[in-house]
């Protein structure tokens, strides 16, 4: 899929979050992790089940409002089947938001029970958050902590790029800096993580991301694609596009770069419809990582 197939990926601050997220995992009872119902298992980092060892985990899927329903209530069953506390929600919207303290304190309730039992009243739950970019980990966060964020912050011994955030009395959240893989080896990951916008766009081929897309889409839901664009399908997806809605440059050939950020922005944005890629695991195209 011309560039796009060799994604590298080497954020400078890579081994600096490693270090972080090792050294604070002492401080907190639980991991959050957010991630994309549309490519659940594409959006997690393997980073963090190899950091967080036996630490209890909550698994918060966002944006459930652009995947495919009956597809994110087969990933939350995957999850909770692993032993992880699964979360859907949508943090624009806050849809599903209310769910999250009540599911934490019910995958904490031993936790929580002991320290009763220790007379350890009112010390509070703590949570790391973590997330690849462009998951919703900042609108999550913000979500909970409605304006709560920034007197938190001011208090002593927050370090630049960390900071707590009291999400209610016997609650609060460590927002840790974005983690993403030092390198891809899943090649069809880094596709989907392109498709959502999770890889800035300027390290990627547009035309031949967007091709890629349209391919996936009519083999995953073609009458979703077919409707929106007015295409028959059999062509090439952004030649067929571009005509389809006019875009044309001098000479009337199709104007197929449009017609590429045409594809990936309605797709990011659920004009297209609701659509999940990663198949729910179990299913017959099992998405592998």
């Amino acid at each position: 899929m011309g560039d796009t197939g060799n994604i590298q990926w080497f954020p400078g601050h890579m081994t600096k979050t490693r270090r972080l997220i090792e050294a604070d995992l002492k401080l907190v009872d639980a991991v959050v992790e957010v991630i994309d119902a549309r490519i659940p298992e594409s959006s997690r980092n393997p980073l963090v089940g190899e950091l967080c060892g036996e630490k209890p985990r909550i698994v918060v899927m966002n944006k459930c409002d652009l995947a495919d329903e009956a597809a994110t209530a087969q990933w939350k069953n995957y999850y909770e089947k692993q032993g992880f506390c699964a979360v859907v929600c949508d943090c624009r919207s806050g849809k599903g938001i209310n769910k999250f303290l009540p599911a934490v304190k019910k995958q904490l309730s031993q936790l929580i029970e002991r320290r009763k039992a220790r007379g350890m009243i009112g010390k509070a739950i703590r949570l790391m958050v973590v997330g690849i970019p462009n998951v919703g980990k900042s609108s999550f966060i913000n979500r909970m902590a409605n304006s709560k964020r920034t007197k938190v912050a001011d208090k002593p011994g927050v370090t630049r790029g960390k900071q707590w955030v009291a999400v209610d009395k016997d609650v609060e959240l460590l927002d840790m800096p974005g983690i993403l893989w030092p390198k891809f080896d899943d090649k069809q990951a880094a596709e989907r993580l392109a498709f959502t916008g999770a890889i800035k766009d300027e390290i990627t081929d547009t035309e031949a991301l967007a091709k890629e897309l349209g391919e996936v889409l009519l083999k995953r839901c073609p009458e979703l694609l077919k409707n929106r664009y007015k295409i028959s399908g059999e062509g090439n997806v952004l030649v067929e596009i571009a005509k389809a809605r006019g875009m044309l440059i001098s000479g009337g050939e199709p104007d197929t770069e449009r017609a590429a950020i045409t594809l990936l922005d309605e797709f990011r944005g659920g004009k297209i419809g609701r659509i999940t890629l990663d198949e729910p695991r179990g299913s017959s195209d099992e998405h592998t990582s």
